[in-house]
């Protein structure tokens, strides 16, 4: 969904001929799978990070992306679906010696760059999953980027929605029920995307380790816990996200979810459920080959799985297959965004050498029921693991995931401070309860329910750089 398009607008003919080229490509990538074409030698990771822009005076949000981009020429940073959010994209780099630092430098530095072109409008910049000032009236047609993949988007949602209004309907500490117009409401919900490039080989057994290890990176890191002055669930984006671009369909269906199941043989299962049970939103039809499977690209773009199989090309024009692992929010910090990074990286590594058949040790409905526990609960979730039938998640965490994380990133080739350092601020952080959606509802209990106070210290505490767990209340 990153690349533009000509119009919004499309004829019958234009979804048939889609379907047609879609079928084609999806056939050449079942062969590129079968053959082995995929390989990557080395471990490669990245990272998306989605950003709110905020008038400086009130901490709200403020359509204003396209004046901010305009006076600032970086390709790494490009608007999003609401005109008050842009998104930060990183460099792709080798896991291995001191990654996390280098990554994290990079941030800090476009960051603040960004920052203080912000600041010359009258703007700053945020990254939390969902706004606490936010108000549904925010979220309106007028304050979408004015680019035709949104605006078609919106038009294909609603045309498989038979023009009925999305209802979203959340129960957590407290309930919302409410019905929206369009898919802005998609808009609240900013993220921190990991990309994670792998081999052909492991690609199956790694996909499906990422959705497992799913629950305990949502637990470690929500940042999520009111909507519209509702107190929900630790990271009500994940309800928000799924209802927000729902077009009535059945879980095999749903364009945003957890899936149905694990993959059994290869992530290409994926790109033949997204040709077999998933309508096309977006029948743009381009002058490309089928090798550059553009159609095939744009399709699996409209699909919006928490865990979502990539497929890229490098500068030699080589295909490349990656990972990406979408559950964790935006925020609270640098220093805490890349931490995650580092977690999930060392996770699925470190149990991909050391735990034979994971897959038969936890179900797939046990997965899945771990994911939106830790979405409701957080840190304080019982999950079921593979010996364990309930276990507290932070016990899980501190007791059994970080030493394996830990494996891993040794296995990777990382550098022993590097992980000491990245992995010690995901151990603070559980071992003092302390996740961005903690802080939050702590700093609520202490001083109340003023949204605009509690954006103010906390955009303070973030541009500070210290991770959340050594925030002050």
């Amino acid at each position: 969904m990153g690349q533009e398009i000509p119009s919004s607008r499309f004829q019958d003919a234009d979804f048939a001929e889609f379907q047609r080229r879609l079928e084609v490509e999806t056939r050449l990538l079942a062969e590129w799978f079968e053959s082995g074409l995929f390989s990557s030698p080395d471990a490669l990771g990245g990272f998306e990070l989605e950003a709110c822009l905020l008038d400086k005076q009130r901490g709200e949000p403020a359509p204003k992306n396209q004046q901010l981009l305009e006076n600032f020429d970086e390709p790494l940073v490009v608007p999003e679906l609401a005109t008050f959010n842009v998104e930060f994209n990183s460099r792709v780099r080798r896991l291995q010696g001191d990654v996390f630092s280098r990554m994290a430098e990079e941030l800090d530095t476009l960051w603040r760059r960004v920052n203080v072109h912000a600041d010359a409008l009258g703007l700053r910049l945020g990254m939390i999953g969902i706004l606490p000032t936010l108000q549904q009236n925010a979220l309106s047609l007028s304050n979408m980027s004015p680019l035709n993949r949104y605006r078609a988007l919106n038009e294909q949602v609603f045309r498989l929605r038979n023009g009925l209004p999305v209802r979203l309907e959340i129960d957590g500490r407290e309930s919302l029920r409410l019905s929206h117009e369009d898919v802005m409401l998609e808009s609240a919900a900013t993220s921190f995307q990991i990309h994670l490039q792998v081999d052909g080989a492991h690609a199956a057994d790694l996909y499906n380790l990422s959705k497992i290890v799913s629950a305990p990176m949502v637990g470690v890191s929500a940042n999520s816990p009111y909507l519209f002055g509702r107190d929900l669930w630790d990271e009500t984006r994940i309800p928000l996200f799924e209802q927000s671009i729902s077009v009535g369909a059945s879980d095999l269906t749903k364009r945003v979810s957890f899936g149905i199941r694990y993959v059994y043989d290869s992530i290409m299962e994926n790109f033949t459920a997204n040709f077999q049970r998933y309508p096309v939103l977006l029948p743009l039809l381009m002058d490309e080959p089928p090798e550059k499977l553009a159609h095939l690209r744009l399709h699996n773009g409209t699909i919006w799985r928490w865990n979502r199989p990539l497929i890229g090309f490098d500068d030699q024009g080589e295909p490349k297959l990656r990972i990406e692992h979408r559950v964790i929010p935006a925020g609270p910090s640098v220093k805490d965004s890349i931490a995650n990074a580092a977690f999930y990286f060392g996770l699925v590594h470190g149990l991909l050498e050391n735990e034979e058949a994971p897959t038969e040790k936890l179900s797939f409905e046990l997965a899945r029921r771990n994911y939106y526990a830790a979405a409701r609960l957080g840190l304080q979730a019982e999950v079921s693991w593979f010996d364990i039938e309930k276990i507290r998640l932070a016990q899980l965490v501190t007791e059994r995931l970080l030493p394996v994380a830990a494996e891993g990133l040794t296995n990777l080739g990382v550098d022993q401070s590097e992980s000491e350092f990245w992995l010690g601020i995901i151990k603070a952080r559980v071992q003092k309860g302390m996740n961005g959606a903690k802080w939050q509802r702590s700093w609520v209990a202490a001083h109340g329910t003023d949204f605009h106070a509690l954006m103010e210290d906390y955009l303070a505490h973030q541009e500070s750089g210290r991770p959340v767990h050594e925030w002050p209340v």
